[in-house]
């Protein structure tokens, strides 16, 4: 392996040269306590920044093993590396000069969430880190500024490491308190099943935000205390005693005035599937890691999906049992939604009324007298929400500010007052008797079909200039071809985006073939990414841009491939 000295000496070689010459860099260097590897080098300094990794010996990083020696707790750790890692970097980025992007450090910047990352990845076995980024190499126009370079990586670059990836940096209660935190959040996720909870909201959470484009906690916000008939106590390892919301398997109404914290209560449960950062507010606001959140999704393109349970008898012939459309409505948008996230193993649905389409939900008495069953093709999702729980195993989470139907089934009642939640089951149940539904007969829902075959793309195969673009949180771009997700609300980063499109690219590749089906594909690659993570689905070498997805996400993107993936 080359030394930091002949990186030094190439660099002073290749100074004033043009900037082609940057590429002669590419390889690794030993330097003090880690190995600099330069992976990609950028075509000129306008093109987007070369890609770089550090990576130190675990013996030399020196954390205890017990830090990481189970998968959430190795998470949590590298997220506290990384959060780091990205405070000593933004010290340093642009004071190296140069044209384009010359001066650069850029390196991942994690949210309120902890994912896990490609940016900061520890190996389990052996403790060793790896960190992945980018340098913007200097220029003056396309002549090469190497002494900049210098700069940045024998000056800036070890002190950040320095601050970062070295026990010795921190302070010991410090790093406890981060994986006990994440001690504390699995615990809950695994009690959870143990009292057949859906979600659990601790007394204290902050849920509100700081704004619409802020996801930091709100200031003087009113803190959440559960209704003492839904309160629940657990013994967590660390924290000890903690008492909170417990929201039971079956069916749960969330009504209440508007603007008083129905949406902001299903949003913090929504992303309770993810664990959060001290300090968020929401670090013990944790649901079932299979939940989805539903809603209709106007102009979306659906494949063949089996949505027989909701829809049949369209007027026109049309195959509910293998449904195809390129311009979903609503209705048909919100059936195929459903029973997408049955395919892809929720046993949580989150559903809000403002986001719903209203006919796919209910049918009110007077409809249901005046529009005969026999010419209504829509069987709504009340009439099958008991169905779902009591045959699948599949609990519902709704939200309801107009309509009282759900009062005569939902199993929990809870109405939001100021942002304060009261348990007003009883009190609705009596009042909901005094207005009967009118009860049609409705035929028990075969179980749907989910046998889709994505057929091999051969074209797709040959083709070795294949282009992933990530448009942030919105939509994915494959070779040009687009892969709209802005209504994939659990989507919170830009970098599973950028892992989707990866893992997309991989699936056409490999996993696809024409035998298996869409979910015996994904069930494979997703078991695949639990052992090998970034490696399962990253044939050209790990980018430093990248955060694991849910596999629920994996299938949700998957079905919103138009052209990409073809089922035969």
């Amino acid at each position: 392996m080359k030394t930091a000295t002949d990186l030094r000496n190439l660099l002073r070689q290749i100074d004033h040269k043009g900037y082609p010459a940057y590429k002669d860099t590419k390889g690794k260097y030993q330097f003090e306590g880690y190995v600099f590897s330069i992976d990609h080098v950028q075509g000129d300094p306008f093109a987007a920044p070369s890609k770089v990794s550090i990576l130190v010996d675990g013996k030399q990083a020196g954390f205890n093993k017990e830090f990481y020696d189970k998968k959430w707790k190795r998470i949590a750790l590298q997220d506290h590396l990384l959060r780091n890692m990205a405070k000593s970097i933004r010290e340093y980025s642009f004071k190296a000069k140069g044209s384009g992007k010359s001066g650069l450090l850029g390196i991942s910047q994690p949210g309120q969430e902890i994912l896990n990352r490609s940016a900061c990845t520890i190996n389990p076995e052996n403790g060793n880190i790896t960190v992945r980024m980018e340098i913007g190499f200097p220029a003056n126009g396309r002549t090469i500024n190497s002494r900049e370079l210098e700069k940045i990586v024998f000056d800036f670059l070890p002190v950040c490491v320095r601050q970062s990836v070295f026990q010795k940096a921190y302070r010991i209660d410090d790093l406890k308190k981060t994986v006990n935190l994440s001690e504390d959040q699995q615990y809950i996720r695994e009690q959870l099943k143990e009292l057949g909870l859906v979600s659990f909201v601790a007394n204290g959470a902050i849920l509100p935000r700081k704004s619409g484009v802020s996801m930091l906690p709100m200031k003087d916000a009113v803190v959440f205390k559960s209704p003492e008939s839904m309160e629940v106590t657990m013994e967590l390892p660390h924290h000890g005693t903690i008492k909170g919301m417990g929201i039971r398997k079956g069916i749960t109404l969330i009504v209440g005035g508007g603007y008083h914290g129905k949406s902001t209560l299903l949003k913090a449960l929504e992303l309770g599937v993810y664990n959060h950062i001290a300090g968020d507010g929401r670090e013990f606001v944790i649901t079932d890691d299979t939940a989805i959140k539903l809603r209709a999704e106007d102009g979306r393109s659906i494949q063949k999906v089996d949505i027989s349970m909701f829809i049949r008898n369209l007027p026109n012939g049309k195959d509910t049992v293998s449904f195809y459309t390129e311009d979903a409505s609503g209705s048909t948008s919100q059936a195929a939604n459903t029973v997408e996230a049955m395919e892809a193993g929720a046993k949580t649905l989150l559903i809000d009324e403002d986001t719903s389409a209203t006919n796919f939900m209910i049918r009110d008495e007077l409809m249901q007298r005046v529009v005969n069953r026999e010419v209504e093709p829509i069987i709504p999702f009340i009439d099958r929400v008991c169905e779902l729980h009591e045959k699948q195993g599949i609990s519902t989470i709704l939200v309801a500010g107009s309509s009282g139907s759900y009062f005569h089934k939902a199993d929990s009642i809870l109405q939001m007052n100021r942002y304060e939640p009261v348990d007003i089951t009883e009190f609705a149940k009596k009042e909901a008797a005094n207005f009967p539904i009118l009860s049609e007969k409705i035929e028990t829902a075969k179980e749907p079909i989910v046998s889709r075959v994505v057929k091999k793309d051969m074209a797709f195969i040959k083709d070795n200039r294949i282009k992933v673009k990530t448009m942030g949180t919105e939509s994915i771009s494959i070779n040009k071809e687009m892969v709209d997700l802005r209504l994939v609300e659990q989507l919170v980063d830009q970098e599973q985006l950028s892992a989707l499109g990866q893992i997309i690219k991989y699936m056409k590749l490999h996993s696809f073939d024409g035998r298996r089906t869409l979910g015996q594909a994904v069930e494979l690659l997703y078991e695949k990414m639990e052992n090998e993570e970034f490696s399962a689905f990253c044939d050209s070498g790990i980018s430093g841009n990248l955060a694991i997805p849910r596999k629920q996400e994996i299938y949700e993107a998957l079905n919103r491939c138009r052209k990409l993936l073809e089922i035969i």
